[in-house]
């Protein structure tokens, strides 16, 4: 399957050297069949889990009575207890040659057993438990699968197969929230049932990443393997010294400071439905913006990272998360206040997300794609958690709108020293 290339418009009356650029253009906009079969596993898992995610907030604050710094607390778990386990699933998926899948199923797989296990915690520490054990599935799944689509894809699309991957990822975070509104106006006991149909869900998920995922990527590899005659070999030493490259370990600190300053989603959210006095019946469909715009920006902001530069096109998104911070901290209160917010917070997402990996498998070798990946993620994922954490306790002492003023100022300064930490082999970074 192709995405279009405009090169593959050139002109038919060219020789038969044009004629060869030609077909090697169009062999580097292949998006390899593993990229669309993941992100069906995605679309589906993600339907799942946005389920759940939808209600958490409002499940925790208004049905459970926590406090925001409670909430904060299990928010934190939610989004950062992975970054224990990335480097193991990196790791494991990296020493198996042809692991990637298999671990990436691991993951799955617990991830959908925890789902029904939400019916039974009611208390703060229970909660927690389960869903710690969730993102330890999540953290086990991540860096393996994003290293199958990396090496599924040439360097000089590798952004759009991320694009194109995060895009059938959200379309799924687009329906699960919907899904969840459906239930929770037609059912009872709506919560239970959200989380019953999200296990059944994530089940699927995990049947079609055993069915239909190959094992191995099929697709040409260029791969960023060190000189000849440096043998690398798929141990944790070896993948911690991969903090050695100036490139890798500058995007490792970017994505470790930017992350610190990045507000969680469900606290946009609960600052929305304050700022905009949202009924709790409605609350599940804020995500829905978010989601659709990620959906729409998703291939095209991976294409033009590929065209005029990943790390631009990085920066840009963080630029746009400032200004969704912005709005929020305004006394605007126009009904087009939450699409605003939605749309530059779906548009950071898709500048980001899939873009970073891009950025990431650049610097690393094939030989530990898995593990080089996994670092970058254990960064951003642990300072996501302490965000999390701090945002939370802020919120609690001096409200929302200062917690809000202070991640804005950070992520600011934050940005700014990006700015001058960036990678210095960028690919693409001069093409036009």
């Amino acid at each position: 399957m192709y995405v279009a290339d405009s090169r593959a418009n050139a002109d038919p009356s060219a020789g038969s050297t044009t004629g060869i650029a030609r077909r090697t253009a169009r062999v580097s906009a292949v998006v390899s069949p593993t990229v669309f079969a993941l992100g069906a596993v995605s679309l589906i898992t993600d339907v799942s889990s946005e389920m759940v995610t939808a209600v958490l907030p409002l499940y925790l604050v208004t049905g459970l009575g926590l406090s925001p710094l409670g909430f904060g607390l299990l928010d934190g778990i939610y989004n950062g207890f992975s970054a224990l386990v990335r480097l193991a699933g990196g790791h494991l998926a990296d020493r198996g040659g042809g692991r990637h899948k298999w671990i990436a199923g691991i993951g799955y797989g617990i991830s959908a057993a925890c789902k029904p296990l939400l019916l039974l915690a009611h208390t703060l520490t229970p909660i927690g438990l389960v869903l710690a054990a969730d993102r330890t599935g999540k953290g086990l799944r991540t860096a393996p699968r994003d290293a199958l689509i990396s090496l599924s894809s040439t360097p000089e699309n590798r952004g759009r197969a991320f694009g194109v991957h995060r895009a059938m990822d959200t379309a799924g975070a687009l329906l699960g929230p919907l899904v969840a509104f459906l239930i929770l106006r037609t059912t009872v006991d709506g919560y239970d049932a959200v989380f019953t149909v999200s296990f059944c869900v994530a089940v699927v998920g995990v049947l079609v990443l055993v069915l239909f995922v190959p094992r191995s990527s099929s697709a040409p590899v260029v791969s960023s393997a060190p000189a000849a005659g440096e043998a690398v070999h798929p141990t944790l030493r070896a993948a911690f010294a991969l903090l050695g490259r100036r490139d890798l370990r500058r995007i490792t600190v970017c994505a470790l400071l930017l992350g610190l300053a990045t507000v969680s989603d469900s606290f946009v959210y609960l600052l929305l439905q304050r700022r905009l006095g949202v009924p709790d019946r409605w609350f599940a469909l804020l995500p829905l913006g978010t989601a659709a715009a990620f959906l729409l920006l998703a291939v095209p902001l991976g294409r033009l990272a590929d065209r005029v530069g990943r790390w631009r096109v990085f920066l840009a998104g963080h630029g746009a998360l400032l200004t969704a911070y912005a709005i929020l901290l305004t006394s605007w209160h126009g009904t087009a206040l939450p699409y605003a917010v939605l749309l530059l917070h779906g548009g950071f997402y898709a500048a980001t997300d899939g873009v970073l990996m891009a950025v990431a498998s650049d610097s690393v070798p094939e030989e530990l794609r898995s593990s080089g990946l996994a670092l970058v993620q254990t960064g951003q994922a642990a300072a996501r958690f302490v965000c999390s954490l701090g945002f939370g306790a802020a919120w609690t002492l001096w409200g929302d709108r200062t917690a809000l003023m202070a991640s804005a100022v950070a992520l600011t300064v934050c940005a700014v020293f990006a700015l001058t930490l960036r990678p210095g082999r960028t690919v693409l970074e001069s093409a036009s």
